[in-house]
């Protein structure tokens, strides 16, 4: 026994600062909780409503008139799984490419973009359904849009960098985001139309958002400036006024100033991404790296 828990281990986890453990966290509690309730509406029929209010309520309404009523289904569908193998897809991709788009973009652009490319992706699946079939109630839920939004991102931003896969081996970002979309293209004849738009949509939000980026516009920046702003009232400041201390002051040593640089350094990446970086900075961390 090591002397952990689990339950501590969770929340080691969720206070690394990374946002992609936290989107992982939430969608598979909601999923935990829906099995759970689905199972207890087998075990006990006179339960089953549960299941239904729960399915009802954070499900995406195609209907526009269903939508109006419960409108926050644009937000909650993107959480939501019932089958296993829809959830584990959905999360790998989401752990994968959601760590390299955070590597290279910043921490807080993560929940941004994947807020927006389950928004772009739940509207596109309403107009078609709304347009094309009549407005058709289909419900709708899964994380796939927003994931989507992540994986064309990255390979947009960076559509030469190599990923490894098992079976098939290093492959460019760029052929592997070709193949997702032309697989999910052919996939249009078996069904899940609504589904498959609402990919389309997510990947078009990517795809958009790092083009609009690279012309210096930042179409997540309200979303960061809302979730930063809320992080601030949350947690304010304390100012304070140190007392004199007869001691003298010790100088930081030449080692303390470089670690205190570097932690200032990795810490801009974190939240704002490797491209943040100047050059001089990027020289710096060269240099550091080859002590």
């Amino acid at each position: 026994m090591n002397g952990t828990s689990f339950s501590s281990d969770i929340r080691y986890w969720l206070r690394q600062g990374n946002t992609i453990n936290h989107l992982l966290f939430w969608n598979v509690i909601v999923f935990l909780v829906m099995g759970t309730v689905y199972l207890i509406g087998r075990i006990a029929p006179t339960t089953d409503f549960l299941s239904t209010f729960l399915f009802d309520n954070l499900s995406l309404h195609a209907n526009v008139f269903a939508f109006l009523r419960k409108p926050w289904g644009l937000l909650t569908y993107m959480f939501t799984h019932l089958e296993f193998l829809h959830i584990l897809f959905n999360m790998l991709n989401l752990y994968w490419f959601g760590n390299i788009f955070r590597s290279f973009l910043g921490n807080q652009r993560v929940l941004p973009l994947y807020l927006l490319g389950g928004v772009m992706g739940g509207a596109a699946y309403l107009l078609v359904y709304n347009l094309a079939f009549g407005g058709a109630n289909a419900p709708m839920i899964g994380a796939s849009a927003s994931v989507m939004a992540l994986l064309i991102a990255c390979a947009t931003k960076l559509p030469n960098y190599e990923i490894g896969l098992l079976f098939i081996g290093s492959i460019r970002l760029k052929w592997l985001a070709l193949v997702v979309i032309i697989l999910d293209l052919i996939s249009l004849t078996q069904g899940n139309v609504g589904g498959i738009v609402a990919h389309m949509g997510g990947a078009l939000t990517g795809f958009v958002y790092i083009k609009l980026l690279n012309n210096g516009t930042d179409i997540c920046q309200p979303l960061i400036w809302l979730f930063n702003r809320r992080l601030q009232v949350e947690t304010p400041k304390r100012s304070f006024k140190p007392k004199k201390s007869p001691l003298k002051l010790v100088k930081p040593s030449q080692e303390e100033n470089k670690q205190l640089r570097l932690d200032q350094l990795l810490d801009k990446i974190n939240d704002n991404g490797i491209d943040s970086l100047s050059p001089e900075e990027r020289a710096w961390l060269k240099k550091m790296s080859q002590e």
